[in-house]
């Protein structure tokens, strides 16, 4: 047995919440960042308007960062 792919959809009659999406992270060139396994560091370029891709200086490095920005704060 198999389970087939169920789209499930919220009732608005329903006691029990529907799942929020979390807003997706939004960064600008210059901000200031905060990252898990990089450090601090300063946004020098994003790729396109919807944040495709952003390339960070940590210093000693630049990295490119693509989403999820789970690692990466905002400061």
């Amino acid at each position: 047995m198999t389970k087939s792919p169920v789209v499930r959809r919220h009732l608005p009659t329903s006691p029990f919440k529907a799942r929020v999406e979390p807003p997706r992270k939004q960064f600008a060139v210059g901000d200031r960042v905060t990252h898990d396994k990089h450090g601090l560091g300063r946004v020098v370029d994003v790729e396109d308007d919807s944040n495709v891709a952003v390339l960070v200086d940590f210093g000693s490095r630049q990295e490119r960062l693509t989403p999820p920005y789970a690692e990466m704060f905002k400061l």
